[in-house]
């Protein structure tokens, strides 16, 4: 089988269509703030990926999620990151609906049927806070919240129709714990500022967002057991594993459309060829290996530990990767077009997800000595 005709064969069946009229557009014009790219996902099938079926979604196993996501990436990483949060937040409400008898089925049934777009107002992005660090201030009211906050960056902002947000709420034994707000962004105190100034997935519409005292009625706020600065709960694990998967993929992606110019290359020695092919596809193996355990495991502190060790070993994997596919491809190659700078720009921008690597250090350097890894 051809390089990525596996995941862009499970891209078409899932997302009919979405391949082709992304190969028909150039890199520039969809790595670019004017990007169809989103408006091209928001009018397919795609925003109903991980939905079950019975909401009107796709309900794409996890080893399919990820050769998906891949597969976007290699014509558009911004598309994949911008997507990855959007799926993120359909796998938090999926799994939290699992737990409540509130209204999630109903914004399941119209992100699947209406083609509504969510992002993340999660903590990331806010260097040297927890990942479940409440990205929010919610002051209780009448029926509901007053929420505040800012959530830089924040991507799909300029198309998203709700934000997903971590507010703190009063527990059941008067300790704050950890709530989704569900913002729809007509509410009046939501505006959208610029703040991404790279050319780097610029595609992906990560700007600022500001929330100034927006109500939130308590029927859409989902309350979690998750207390602060401890341990995440099997479900929000479940969404964290999630997002490590798909955004890995995302990126995998990304290096994926620059070994895919290697190998158009007749010129590239076949030994150099096939060192990269072991390199890429290595990565995206073990990427698929870590899906099919995130299905076959319990979703505790253990399968999140080996998640993010996966995770950090493929982040390595793919630098080697795409520094080799520069030198392959060479100098006049580089600056004939921009699209070789702007693949070689993402690829790195892995590193940049949380966790971050250096803080995770001491948890590891704990859990070596058989410790649980602590990943707030």
């Amino acid at each position: 089988m051809k390089f990525l005709e596996r995941e862009r064969q499970t891209l078409q069946r899932y997302i009919p269509h979405l391949d082709k009229a992304l190969a028909e557009l150039p890199l520039h014009v969809l790595e670019s703030q004017e990007s169809p790219a989103i408006g091209l996902f928001r009018d397919s099938p795609g925003p109903g990926l991980l939905i079950p079926t019975e909401f009107g979604g796709s309900a794409a196993n996890a080893v399919d999620a990820v050769r998906v996501q891949r597969a976007i990436g290699a014509r558009s990483p911004s598309l994949a990151v911008a997507t990855t949060m959007h799926h993120f937040s359909m796998a938090s409400i999926v799994s939290l609906g699992e737990e409540s008898t509130g209204f999630e089925w109903l914004l399941l049934e119209a992100v699947a049927r209406d083609h509504r777009l969510v992002s993340s107002a999660f903590a990331e992005g806010r260097p040297g806070q927890p990942i479940l660090s409440p990205g929010m201030r919610a002051t209780p009211v009448q029926d509901g919240y007053l929420v505040s906050g800012r959530k830089k960056p924040c991507s799909l902002s300029r198309s998203m129709d709700l934000i997903t947000a971590g507010i703190a709420i009063e527990g059941p034994d008067d300790t704050p714990v950890m709530a989704v707000a569900l913002i729809p962004t007509e509410s009046p105190g939501v505006h959208v500022k610029p703040f991404w100034n790279s050319w780097a997935l610029a595609g992906a519409e990560s700007e600022e967002v500001v929330i100034d005292e927006v109500f939130v009625h308590s029927d859409l706020v989902i309350e979690t057991t998750v207390g602060f600065g401890h341990q995440l709960d099997k479900l929000t694990l479940y969404s964290f594993l999630w997002f490590e998967l798909l955004i890995t993929a995302s990126y995998v992606g990304a290096v994926s459309a620059l070994a895919e110019r290697v190998f158009a290359h007749q010129r590239v020695p076949k030994a150099e060829q096939v060192r990269l092919l072991c390199e890429v596809e290595g990565a995206a193996l073990q990427l698929e290996g870590m899906a099919r355990a995130q299905e076959a495991t319990e979703h505790d502190t253990e399968a999140f530990a080996h998640c993010l060790i996966g995770r950090f070993a493929i982040q390595d994997a793919l630098a080697r990767a795409a520094s080799s596919c520069v030198e392959l491809l060479g100098g006049v190659e580089f600056v004939s077009s921009p699209d070789v700078a702007c693949l070689l720009a993402s690829a790195h921008a892995l590193a940049l997800h949380p966790p971050n690597r250096t803080g995770t250090i001491d948890s590891f350097a704990d859990y070596i000595k058989g410790d649980q890894i602590n990943v707030t």
